[in-house]
């Protein structure tokens, strides 16, 4: 059985001097990583210290728990932080035990105390501020998300799942808003937009108390179908009747909605029809009976 060491000492100093681990079995996905440098900066100061070794041999002082945290320190901005310093030799084998028993042995959650305790914070902010996430309050019963290696990225990966109805009109409404723009099926977004859209889903998740991501995603989308209209200023110009470009525009633009009452879609299926026949506009482009409407009421 090991010897058992000596208490560490809690030493302060620049985080910039201790050495990382070259192998580190723990990872953080990006997002994680981001997260922890905020809520550094928010504190001004760790508030869980590593675990240093003083490798008086090598006049190394090695990170051996608490990598992540150094990092974000540094990231972060601090000057001094606190760490737990063993001074005393450690053989590899010693140091190895150390690093996995700190990254494996560290508790669990129980949900139900978890899910009330979380539901207590009534600030969008604190909330973010704990890192908690779908899959951690168990809101999402399965999460299939390839593990994110450690890596100084310049992009944040943001996924939702849906359900066929839900998909479906997640579908209608980024085309909407798509058809204003060029975009491919993956709905990429530049960086800058990023912080924008997690602010609307926290904002949203704050309204309804809520803590699915696609759901929050879903009232997102229901404000954003009552707003259709306003889309509009993409192609026209108010104030001189206008259109602002060449193309095409979605009707729903025009229109503020989506869908008409099926006895007001059969009145003016018929009304095209008969204009069809009569020869007023062309059978291939039935919505010219917009402009012969256009016409009948301008000034």
């Amino acid at each position: 059985m090991a010897e058992r060491l000596e208490p560490p000492k809690y030493v302060e100093g620049d985080p910039r001097t201790l050495t990382l681990l070259d192998v580190n079995a723990r990872y953080m996905p990006y997002e994680q990583f981001r997260q922890l440098v905020t809520n550094i900066e928010r504190d001004g100061c760790l508030t869980s210290a590593p675990l240093v070794w003083n490798d008086t041999e090598s006049a190394r002082r090695i990170v051996l728990s608490g990598n992540h945290r150094t990092m974000a320190a540094i990231e972060a901005g601090l000057e001094r932080i606190g760490w737990l310093e063993i001074s005393e030799p450690l053989p590899r084998q010693r140091q190895i035990a150390l690093q996995l028993s700190h990254n494996a042995i560290s508790g669990q959650d129980d949900p139900a105390t978890l899910k009330e305790l979380y539901e207590e914070l009534e600030s969008v902010e604190w909330r973010q501020y704990t890192g908690l996430d779908d899959k951690t309050l168990d809101l999402l019963e399965k999460v299939d998300v390839a593990a994110l290696g450690e890596a100084n990225l310049d992009f944040a990966s943001v996924q939702f799942m849906f359900l066929p109805d839900e998909l479906e009109r997640a579908r209608n409404a980024f085309d909407a808003a798509r058809a204003m723009a060029t975009a491919d099926e993956r709905w990429v977004a530049g960086l800058e937009q990023y912080e924008p859209v997690l602010d609307a889903l926290e904002t949203s998740r704050a309204a309804y108390k809520i803590g699915n991501s696609a759901t929050a995603l879903g009232v997102i989308l229901a404000v954003f179908e009552r707003h259709l209209g306003e889309l509009a200023e993409g192609w026209f110009d108010a104030a001189t009747g206008e259109p602002l470009r060449a193309g095409v525009a979605p009707l729903e633009t025009v229109f503020g909605v989506r869908d008409v009452p099926v006895e007001t879609a059969a009145a003016v299926r018929a009304a095209i029809d008969r204009m069809v026949q009569e020869g007023t506009v062309p059978a291939g482009e039935p919505w010219r009976v917009l402009d012969v409407l256009a016409r009948s009421i301008t000034p």
